[in-house]
């Protein structure tokens, strides 16, 4: 089985998921911009189980849904690693940027796209949401 690690900048904070991903895609809500300091976060999702390797200092905040998400970020350098769901136990989101992999494959859907900064481009085969589709 394939596995990848995906790190803060520092190194401190880690996390090891194996398999396949189970989908990536990118979000542009409010909450994500101002989370991620960029116009929008790439996050891909994969099965548990996980293995994390260091200190998190964690944040929980509820969606638009009404789901409760916890972010694990290194709080040395700062940087969000992964997130999970309070209520499901069954993956993990990563920051794509973490993986450190240029080669890591388009977004498959796009959501919040109403959120989405008027000069971001997205590759046409991306599934575009206004909103959330949950």
């Amino acid at each position: 089985m394939a596995s990848r690690i995906a790190s803060c900048t520092c190194g401190q904070l880690s996390i090891t998921v194996h398999g396949k991903c189970l989908g990536n895609g990118i979000c542009h809500c409010l909450a994500c911009q101002s989370r991620t300091g960029s116009a929008f976060a790439t996050l891909g999702a994969w099965p548990a189980p996980f293995e994390v390797k260091g200190e998190a200092t964690q944040y929980v905040r509820t969606g638009d849904s009404g789901a409760q998400f916890r972010f694990n970020f290194c709080p040395i350098c700062g940087s969000t690693v992964f997130h999970t769901e309070e209520s499901t136990g069954d993956f993990v989101m990563v920051a794509i940027g973490c993986l450190s992999d240029p080669d890591f494959p388009a977004p498959q859907d796009s959501v919040y796209d109403s959120r989405r900064h008027h000069w971001v481009t997205l590759p046409e085969s991306t599934a575009v949401y206004d909103k959330d589709p949950e």
